[in-house]
């Protein structure tokens, strides 16, 4: 006699788009993650906590992760029985990869955007991304509505 275990009911939904790195791409990779989590019935806060996320993501993508003629890619994972979002966004440019801000960046010209995704995810991180690019994610807690 076989049984089958009881597993618990959740789903794992992934979204992803190459887009152009560009202003304009940021700005379309913000829009489709909005939409894309709106779709899966995410909170309004956690719609919103994500949303900054893809934007500062998006936009370090298309300023110092640009490579002539290369695109960036926009990742959504929704892990409903974790209850995680991952937002990963991965470009072509290798090299040094971002590090931890500190409480100085606060003050600096630039690389607040870090401290912010640092501040609205629960996680975060980095990965070299073969042949040349990196990946850089953040990790949100969600509550199934």
């Amino acid at each position: 006699m076989s049984a089958t275990l009881p597993q618990a009911p959740g789903s794992v939904a992934t979204f992803a788009q190459l887009l152009s790195s560009t202003r304009r791409g940021a700005r379309l990779a913000r829009l489709l993650a909005t939409t894309q989590l709106r779709a899966w019935g995410l909170s309004p806060d956690v719609t919103e906590q994500a949303e900054q996320v893809v934007a500062e993501l998006a936009a370090n993508a298309a300023l110092h992760g640009r490579v002539q003629s290369r695109d960036f890619r926009l990742a959504l994972t929704l892990d409903t029985t974790t209850g995680v979002l991952r937002i990963a966004v991965t470009d072509a440019k290798g090299g040094q990869l971002p590090v931890a801000p500190t409480d100085s960046a606060a003050d600096s010209e630039s690389g607040r955007g870090l401290l912010m995704v640092a501040a609205l995810a629960d996680r975060w991180g980095t990965e070299p991304h073969p042949p040349g690019g990196k990946t850089v994610w953040a990790e949100v807690r969600h509550r199934s509505s």
